[in-house]
């Protein structure tokens, strides 16, 4: 289905928008819900009694969104992307709390994801398969930011969602997901136990080796290299900016998701000109 671009815009932005507001649901609860769920499951383990409280009972569909600082339920109104946040000057309306612009952060970035889709792939299959993997590459990134956590719930989903479309040949063939998949993982397992047999330290978690396994699987055993490339390039150059402005002190740990979330999302559209440019970068 083919449609102008001006139309094709807006739809979206339209869509990446409103999608966008439930990544900002999934990026704020689910690891709430996990914590949640892992203290009862070593209370029971223990047999140490708990008293229940209000997060055993958060998910990601209930209860309706709400200020998590007065806990007042928001209104449709004030749950509108975007027009929303900037009317409350980022406050909550009944409390004054700020509002983290984390929020509208992620859905211009579900917008912009969106539409970047329809418009390289149109309205087909190809497109509703990118704006899926962009939307899991957002809520890792942003979950890693916060927590330092890359759940199960997402990383292995998306791992097997990645051969399925792939089974066609849509961005890679199967053969080369499949490898990407086990080559993907191995490789981060391999760093991880080298580095700590040689320093005694955990330079990463496993969260890293699915992701980086998840990417394999959707873009190919052959783009893994260029992505691991570009994202400890970005995660290095962070890292140096973060140690020099006194925001970081050496040995502190930093969240590498985001930077293979950035790197993954990259190779999607740009395949080898990724490199190309990485190289255009180091010669300038």
């Amino acid at each position: 289905m083919d449609l102008p671009a001006q139309m094709m815009t807006l739809f979206g932005i339209a869509l990446g928008l409103t999608f966008g507001s439930f990544l900002n649901v999934v990026i704020v609860r689910l690891p709430i819900q996990l914590q949640s769920s892992w203290q009862k499951e070593c209370q029971d383990f223990l047999d140490i009694e708990y008293e229940d409280v209000p997060t055993r009972s958060l998910n990601i569909i209930f209860p309706r969104s709400h200020c998590f600082s007065c806990q007042e339920s928001l209104s449709f109104f004030q749950n509108i992307p975007i027009l929303s946040f900037l009317i409350l000057r980022g406050r909550c309306a009944n409390c004054a709390a700020f509002i983290s612009p984390q929020y509208p952060i992620v859905e211009i970035l579900g917008a912009t994801a969106t539409t970047i889709a329809l418009l390289n792939f149109g309205i087909t299959i190809p497109a509703a398969s990118a704006i899926i993997f962009s939307y899991c590459l957002i809520i890792l990134a942003f979950i890693d930011l916060r927590e330092q956590l890359l759940p199960d719930q997402i990383t292995i989903p998306l791992l097997w969602l990645g051969l399925f479309v792939n089974i066609g040949g849509t961005f890679t063939s199967l053969q080369a997901a499949v490898l990407g998949a086990t080559f993907g993982y191995l490789g981060l397992w391999s760093i991880f136990w080298t580095f700590r047999l040689i320093t005694g330290k955990e330079g990463m978690g496993y969260g890293d080796f699915k992701f980086l396994a998840a990417l394999g699987a959707w873009l190919g055993w052959h783009m893994l290299p260029i992505i691991l490339l570009v994202a400890s390039s970005m995660a290095l150059a962070a890292g140096m900016i973060g140690i020099l402005s006194k925001r970081l002190n050496r040995g502190d740990a930093i969240a590498f998701g985001p930077y293979l979330a950035l790197a993954g999302y990259l190779v999607l559209y740009l395949r080898e000109s990724v490199f190309e440019i990485y190289l255009s970068l180091l010669n300038f």
